[in-house]
This record gives structure tokens, sequence and C-alpha cells, in this order.
């Protein structure tokens, strides 16, 4: 009986046992940028060669890559630069965002191909307002036509992850880079399987298991980076030569909103590598170092206004200045100052200094005059100069930090006066201010100019050209002390310095504020010069800030 029992058991025991078991499973976390993605209102990215309409011989083209990042999006991005087969073309992003680890892959796939990325929209020719891409302007074969635009154009969430990959990378005044946390949304899936079991020497030992069947059993959601996600997202901004500040830039917005980053944020983190001119577009090409004038092309090696013979700046001759000045350019003066004041308004008017001109070793006393003169009120100085003495700019830089004047760079233009005479005398004001236009554009300050513009509190820049010299042994010394006084840094600048072969190089606005050369970017809707009001101004949307005022938009937050 014991013997029939216990053969029993041990025939129950090996045969096999079925077990279907239900688990519930977080199935891939979907990682997700936009604000609103129940409502997403782009379509998936698309990419699309362009040709440019703004020219007429060697025209640039470019990729315009518009719409949501999707996990495909990089799949659309390999066939695209597979399209183009080597050839280095600019990625123009006009994106709200999307999926992060398609991000990082197209941004990788640029970096290694070379490429440079822009912030900007493209509007193919012939196409309506409201769909500026659409299909039947796109060309079956080769490039489509049509132009790009700063204005409006935007670049948030995951895409400047993408914009990130580009060698170059670039946007405007005009145009938006924002940031916010990321979402990590885990699935949950409830899972079935078929298991087999069987009983070997008395354990229990799993020979087979098969999915029968899921079912979606909800879903979660945080914004709390976790340590797999903080170090892709660190290594990635490391690999691609982006400050890890933009972390913090982008915990400081929950998903809903967007922090837009200032131009200064942009370039100082490493964003954007450079900002572009007013008659720069998205999807132009980075100058080569020996790129002609008249190459279609951003950031020109050679500043468009005249510039400084290659001698030192102590001893280069103000007037050797005038020798490289084209007939077509004003020639050039010692420097002079005028009291201007904003001409297009009728009360409440703008008041700034204009400084103009070579400076030479009398500069500094004609300063002390235009200063004594306003006593205690302090009004910014605009300055527009090929550069000169570097002793004398040393001084003028002491007396504008000591009065905590600010500091920027701008072409003054006097009414009615010929464009090779932007200051005829004529109309300059017997007394009081003399009415006037300040401009960013083409406007320069070069050579010991730039040793003057680094002593403002603040020294700010729009679209204009900054250049410095490198100094003699003899001045070497005095160069960098006054660096160190003024609070720049001299240490990166004497790397940039001896790390290239040129001896009078223009200064990229993100060298500028690397340096400390400058600290703010003039905001896009603004001029040189118009940040203070005139003594007799009160609050007003005319006159909206006083001089301690912040330079550069502050980060806002947009739904």
């Amino acid at each position: 009986m014991r013997f029939a029992i216990s053969f029993l058991v041990k025939c129950l025991f090996s045969r096999l046992l079925l077990v279907f078991l239900l688990l519930t499973l977080p199935i891939g976390a979907a990682i997700s940028q936009a604000a609103g993605e129940k409502k997403a209102a782009q379509p998936p990215m698309s990419f699309i060669l362009v040709r440019s309409l703004l020219c007429q011989e060697n025209c640039p083209e470019w990729i315009s890559a518009e719409g949501r990042i999707t996990s495909d999006t990089p799949a659309r991005l390999r066939k695209m630069l597979k399209k183009i087969g080597g050839r280095k073309l600019p990625v123009v992003f006009r994106s709200e965002g999307g999926d992060v680890d398609a991000a990082y892959a197209m941004g990788r796939m640029i970096r290694k191909s070379g490429l440079e990325t822009a912030v900007g929209g493209t509007r193919l020719k012939g196409c309506p307002v409201g769909d500026t891409r659409c299909q039947a302007a796109i060309a079956k074969d080769g490039p489509s036509g049509g132009y790009t635009y700063s204005a409006g154009a935007y670049c948030f969430s995951a895409c400047p992850l993408a914009l990130a990959g580009g060698v170059s990378r670039v946007s405007s005044q005009w145009a938006f880079i924002g940031v916010h946390q990321i979402t990590t949304v885990y699935n949950k899936v409830r899972v079935s399987y078929r298991i087999e079991y069987k009983i070997v020497n008395g354990k229990k030992k799993e020979i087979s298991r098969k999915e029968v069947g899921r079912k979606v059993a909800g879903q979660s959601s945080s914004t709390e980076l976790g340590k797999k996600a903080t170090a892709a997202l660190t290594a990635y901004l490391k690999e691609m030569g982006v400050s890890e500040e933009v972390i913090g830039l982008m915990m400081s917005a929950t998903p809903d909103n967007i922090n837009i980053v200032p131009a200064t944020e942009a370039l100082r983190t490493g964003l954007i590598t450079d900002m572009l001119s007013y008659n720069e577009w998205p999807g132009m090409p980075l100058c080569a170092p020996d790129a002609a004038a008249e190459a279609v092309c951003h950031s020109h090696p050679v500043a468009e206004a005249p510039v400084m013979a290659k001698a030192p700046v102590s001893q280069a001759p103000v007037q050797d200045a005038a020798t490289e000045t084209s007939e077509k350019l004003p020639k050039t003066q010692p420097m002079d100052f005028l009291l201007m004041s904003n001409g297009n308004c009728r009360e409440e008017c703008t008041q700034w200094i204009s400084a103009d001109g070579d400076i030479t070793p009398d500069t500094p006393a004609r300063l002390k005059a235009m200063l004594t003169t306003l006593g205690e009120r302090k009004l910014p100085i605009v300055l527009q100069s090929n550069g000169g003495d570097m002793d004398a700019a040393f001084v003028m830089g002491r007396m504008i930090r000591a009065a905590g004047l600010e500091t920027s760079i701008g072409r003054t233009q006097l009414p009615n006066c010929p464009k090779l005479d932007p200051r005829c005398k004529a109309s300059i004001a017997k007394s009081g201010p003399t009415a006037g236009e300040v401009f960013a554009g083409r406007a320069y300050c070069l050579s010991s100019c730039t040793l003057v513009l680094m002593s403002g509190t603040p020294r700010i820049v729009g679209y204009s050209s900054i250049g410095l010299v490198r100094p003699t042994t003899a001045e070497y010394t005095r160069f960098f002390a006054y660096f160190d006084e003024m609070g720049v840094s001299a240490e990166t600048y004497e790397t940039m310095m001896f790390a290239t072969s040129i001896e009078r190089g223009t200064i990229l606005r993100s060298q500028a504020l690397k340096f400390g050369i400058v600290n703010g970017i003039i905001p896009y809707d603004e001029k040189p010069g118009l940040h203070v009001c005139g003594p007799e101004a009160k609050e007003s949307l005319r006159c909206p800030r006083k001089a301690e005022a912040e330079t550069v938009p502050v980060a806002a937050s947009v739904n």
C-alpha cells in the first residue's frame, strides 16, 4: 500500500506542470519633453532640401527640419544625409520638441557628419502664409526654392539637444530657444505568460516561457531625473561641448512651461556658438577663414568697417586706418564726443554719449571734459572706433569705470548728413543734445577701442564687430594687468590669442562673452545707448528702465 501511494505521488510530480502567470510590468520608459503632448500642434518632423532664393550665384543650400521629434525622426534624418552624400549643409530647426532619445541620436548624427545647425523657419516659394512648406512647392528631385526667417522661429524642449549637435550652431535675437523639465512616462502593461515547469530531483525547474497576451494597465510619469537619465543627459552635453548648467535651466521650468534662454545664456552655455547679424539668415554656412567679403556666409573673418594696420596697438598711427579705408566708407578722424538725443521721439527722449573716431593721446582729456559737463548724470557711452593709442584707451577705461557708465557699440547717424559724413557739423546742435539715431548694424569697435568697451558697467553689444590685437612684448604686462582690473578673463583670452596666427582678429560675440569683454547682449527690440532715460524723463513705455536695470531679457515662461 505504501509503495502504491509513493508511486502515485512520483507520477504526479513527474508530469509537466502548465502554469499561466500574470505579471504587471513597466515597459519601456518613454521620454517626452514637449508641453501639452496630448495636443501636439506640429506633425512629425520632416526634412526638405532647400536652395536660397535670395541670391543668384553660388546660392547656399540647407536642410529644413520642422515638426515634432518622434522615435522615427533619426531614421528620416539618416535618409536625408544619405541623399546629400558627403555635402556639409546646415540643418535649420523649427520644432516644439519631442522625444529626447531621438534628439540625442540626431545630435550625434549631425556632429559625426560635421554639419552646422541653426534656429529658423523655412518658407518655400509659392506657399501660402499658413503653410510655409506646402507639398506643392517641394521639388521631386533636387532642392526646393525658398528662404529662411528668424522672426518667431523657435527650438523648444528636446529640439535644443538636437541643435547642440552642430559643429557651429547659431540663432538670432528674433528667434527663441526654450528648455524645460524632461518628463519620463512609464506605461504599465499586464503581460500573460505560459510557463512550463518540471520537477527534477524534487525541485521545480522552469523549462519554457511564452508570452500569450498583454494589456495596458495604466500609466505614470515623473519629472525627476533618475540616475540613468541624468548620466545620459550629462554625458551628451559634455560630448557636444555644452555646459551642464543647461540642466539647471531645464529643471527650473515645469513640463507645462518653457524657459526662454536669453542670448547671453545660450552663448555662455554653448547651446549656440554665435548670433546671426542683422544681415545674416539661418541656413547660411559659416564663413571659411579665407572667405571673400562677397561670399554668402555668416561671421565673415574681415570686419566690414575700416580696420587698423597690423602694427601694435600703441604704435599704430591713426592715419594708417585711413589708408585701408574704402572710398565708400567715411574717413576716420580723432575721436570726438557728442551728447545725443533720440531724434524719433517728442518727449521723454533717451540720451547717450556718442564716441566716434580714432583714439589719440588727447582723447581722454576730451572725454573728461564731456563727463565734467554732464556732472553726475550717468549716460551710456556708444563707441565706434578703429582703435589707436593703447595708453589713452587705458585712461579712458578707468575714467568710465570710476563713473559707473554703460558702454556699447553703435554707429550714430545725425539727420540730414550724407553717408560718408554721418556726423556732419551742420547737424550738430550748438547747445544741448544733438538729435539723431543709433544703430548696432555695421558698427565696430576694434583694437584699443575694445579696451575702452570692457570698462563699462554694464558693457553690451548687438550686431556689431569687436576686435583686438596682440600686445607687443613691452605692452604685455600692462595689457593683461588692465584685463584683471576690469574683471576680464586675461588667461582665457591669452590662450585664444596664442592659439591663432591672426594678428588682428575679429572676436565673436560668444568669445567676447566668454572672456568677459562684454557681459550682455542688446535685446533685439532695442538699440545701443537707449537704456538710460534723459534727465527729464518719467516712467513710461518709452522709458522702461534705468541704468541699473538688467541688460538682457530674463528667462520667461511660455505656455
